[in-house]
């Protein structure tokens, strides 16, 4: 009997705090408490701080699921990225998470390795978890990402890139044409054998909007120039892959007075490697760089890059994201935020 009495109180002692324990505890009504957790800005400065007390005096932790049945809300967001180790992509999402989680809205977030068979079958696994809106880096889909984008009815925010016909809506830049400013900065500083380093035949549209760019400017400011590109190939965005391309330059480009790379992190392990190697930069070669990623302006020499606003694409994905939630419809016209693009002239290139 002894032994019935410990299971039994083993049992109670184990079980979940109730919400009418919650409004007891901090002398409010269970409808009080409810509001509080799931619109706070409703309730009053007082109320909210004697409510949060005593969730986290009690230990309560609200039945998600059962709210979410009633709402046919789940309060999540699916977030697809290239890379979590990326700082650009990282700033995306904590611009997203400044303004969903006030808003009471969590976000679940895969990494696609820059595939887009992969974007496939996370978005197919995430929206089976019935998220109430998606964010995506890119704007190229395969064709069963994309059925399954319009299947699923809820806001979708493509971002990183610009397109005129977004799935919902879009919210980036024109890689296109800040690779342009870019070329056309070096251009203007006098370089006369520029180069193209990066990994384009890895899945990244963007890379290859930037290359395209590249291939342009060469042909409409370097006439008689060859286009010369290298590509890490499966090698991967990284230091290492940056410092291998900066040597493969060296030796089998000579004349090349300018190295442009695809992303920040190349540029960065050219500028060290060329550092090693004992190679002036700028004063025999020039490295720029793409993306404004932190890194780029600890270098000595500071890199010439593009900067994208990375954290703001966030942001604004977000507040469109919200606008399309709350209102519990999706406007006939797309939601097109261009964030632009902004040139750092760096240390890494000098006037030639």
């Amino acid at each position: 009997m002894h032994a019935d009495g410990d299971r039994r109180s083993s049992r109670r002692s184990t079980r979940s705090v109730t919400l009418a324990e919650v409004a007891a505890h901090a002398g409010v009504s269970p409808q009080t408490v409810s509001r509080a957790i799931r619109q706070p800005d409703v309730v009053s400065a007082e109320t909210l701080e004697r409510v949060q007390e005593s969730i986290r005096s009690t230990g309560y932790v609200p039945n998600l699921a059962a709210s979410n049945l009633a709402s046919n809300r789940s309060r999540t967001i699916a977030v697809l990225i290239p890379a979590v180790s990326a700082s650009v992509f990282a700033e995306t999402v904590q611009g997203l998470e400044t303004v969903l989680a006030p808003h009471g809205y969590h976000l679940f977030i895969g990494t696609t390795e820059y595939s887009l068979q992969q974007e496939e079958e996370m978005l197919r696994a995430f929206l089976g978890r019935r998220p109430d809106g998606v964010v995506l880096v890119g704007t190229e889909h395969t064709p069963g990402a994309q059925a399954l984008l319009n299947a699923a009815r809820v806001p979708v925010v493509e971002s990183w890139e610009l397109t005129q016909h977004p799935v919902d809506s879009v919210v980036g830049f024109s890689n296109y044409a800040a690779m342009s400013a870019l070329i056309e900065h070096v251009h203007a500083l006098g370089y006369r054998f520029p180069i193209l380093a990066g990994q384009f035949s890895g899945g990244d549209v963007r890379a290859l909007r930037r290359r395209a760019a590249f291939e342009d400017g060469m042909r409409r400011l370097f006439p008689g120039v060859p286009v010369r590109i290298l590509d890490a190939g499966s090698a991967g965005v990284s230091m290492d892959a940056g410092r291998d391309l900066f040597r493969q330059a060296r030796a089998d480009l000579p004349q090349a007075d300018v190295v442009m790379f695809s992303s920040d992190v190349f540029a960065a392990g050219a500028v060290l490697e060329a550092m090693r190697a004992g190679v002036a930069v700028p004063g025999e070669i020039g490295v720029t760089g793409f993306g404004g990623f932190d890194v780029g302006q600890h270098l000595v020499p500071t890199l010439t890059t593009m900067l994208v606003p990375s954290r703001r694409i966030g942001e604004e994905a977000g507040r469109v994201l919200l606008e399309r939630i709350e209102s519990g419809n999706r406007p006939a016209a797309a939601a097109i935020v261009d964030v632009g693009h902004t040139l750092v002239a760096g240390e890494s290139t000098a006037q030639q």
